[in-house]
């Protein structure tokens, strides 16, 4: 463990990474994202900004007070220090805590830190324990040059292709899917690294990016051209391996019906009063039942037409048949909170969204709020045995850290 007695009396002593010092020189959504849940399981995490700050800090709206809700969703946990890679006297402070750290993690373009002494080898040679953590858009070979943006990969990767009406124009995901998944991807491997450093007392370099995890990610939809040779293209809401397996219009709006499998297409039925068409030769396994979509559609569409959405829901889902309304946000939100899930935390006054893991013995816990601006930047300097910076950023907040919340 790299914190010592002369940390802070505020680093975490409980959680499963209790102990664990992250540097964090990621900004914008996969790095901060993974960082979030390394701090969520108890990890300390010093988040280092340069003197703009990170992007998502000024990408509004929407915003809760002067804050972008974009930065207040990922990064909760963190302080906050602004280092200027500029400024040698800074390098130095860099360079330090990336000696004392277990995880050193960015997303800057591949190569981009070695000019300051931060880049693997020399990160590795001034601590060889260290989990070092790259995160990029296209790889370190043949894409380094490229700008990792999710909207690029989602158009590039092929899920634009894959997304939107099938005789309408290519979309992006409502969120950046592969940011996020890069996000996990990249906790799952620096997690993986700090066993095998456990284990060896060796570090190693962890790579992710936006486009290998798409390859991955698209699952079925790759693997329909890879090992089937298919090409697979926009089909709405529908699936391409199952039927019914998308919103159908009900009496007075859509709901959603999954039926997987040969047995809950025989509980839809019965449950729908039509419990002929399970025994139908068109429609007796789900491969026929995707020959014949569009024979069927109609005559599940005639009896969802009797009902509201509401009542079809009722009774399908006590029936055990899959089924649920297309929410808004707020409607996902309350459901979550209906269901005992409790989707929110409240962290120094600030809602964020739960880590979604629970634990048995060793919960995730949420101390501090997302970090203003270089808000820890003069008690982190002093931990790594320098004085306070004789320019500090004038948006800075206040150098004491705020008060853990319950």
């Amino acid at each position: 463990m790299s914190i010592d007695p002369a940390s802070p009396p505020e680093v975490r002593t409980d959680g499963p990474l209790a102990g664990v010092l992250v540097a964090d020189f990621s900004r914008v959504l996969a790095g901060p994202y993974a960082t979030m849940l390394l701090a969520d399981l108890g990890a300390e995490v010093v988040k280092v900004e340069s003197p703009a700050g990170d992007d998502t800090r000024h990408w509004v709206p929407p915003r809760r007070g002067d804050d972008g809700t974009y930065y207040l969703a990922i990064n909760r946990g963190k302080r906050s220090v602004v280092l200027d890679l500029k400024d040698a006297d800074d390098v130095e402070v860099a360079h330090e805590l990336s000696r004392r750290a277990d995880v050193f993690i960015h997303n800057f373009k591949p190569g981009g830190l070695d000019r300051f002494g931060l880049g693997y080898d020399d990160v590795a040679a001034r601590n060889p324990g260290s989990v070092y953590c790259s995160i990029s858009g296209f790889g370190s070979t043949g894409g380094a040059h490229l700008p990792g943006y999710d909207l690029l990969v989602q158009a590039m990767s092929g899920l634009m292709s894959l997304t939107g009406d099938p005789d309408g124009e290519p979309f992006r995901a409502g969120i950046s899917v592969f940011d996020v998944m890069t996000g996990l991807h990249s906790v799952i491997g620096i997690l993986a690294a700090l066993r095998h450093r456990d284990a060896t007392g060796e570090g190693q370099h962890v790579e992710t990016n936006l486009l290998a995890t798409a390859m991955s990610s698209l699952v079925n939809q790759t693997s329909a051209y890879v090992a089937g040779g298919v090409v697979p293209g926009r089909m709405g809401n529908a699936h391409l391996s199952l039927f019914p397996y998308e919103p159908l219009a009900t009496g007075d709006g859509d709901l959603v019906v999954a039926a997987g499998n040969d047995g809950q297409f025989r509980k839809l039925v019965r449950a729908m009063g039509v419990p002929e068409l399970a025994d139908d030769e068109r429609f007796r396994t789900v491969g026929l039942r995707n020959d014949n979509r569009e024979e069927l559609r109609p005559l599940l569409l005639e009896r969802l037409a009797t009902r509201s959405a509401q009542e079809w829901f009722t009774e399908l889902s006590a029936a055990g048949v899959p089924c649920g309304p297309i929410n808004d946000v707020r409607g996902g939100v309350e459901l979550a909170e209906s269901l005992g899930l409790e989707p929110v935390v409240e962290v120094g006054g600030v809602p964020t969204v739960r880590n979604p893991i629970r634990f048995s013995a060793t919960p995730a816990r949420y101390e501090l709020p997302p970090p203003a601006l270089d808000s820890h930047g003069e008690e982190v300097r002093r931990w790594l045995g320098f004085g306070p910076h004789p320019h500090p950023h004038p948006d800075a907040a206040p150098a004491e850290p705020p008060a853990p919340s319950a």
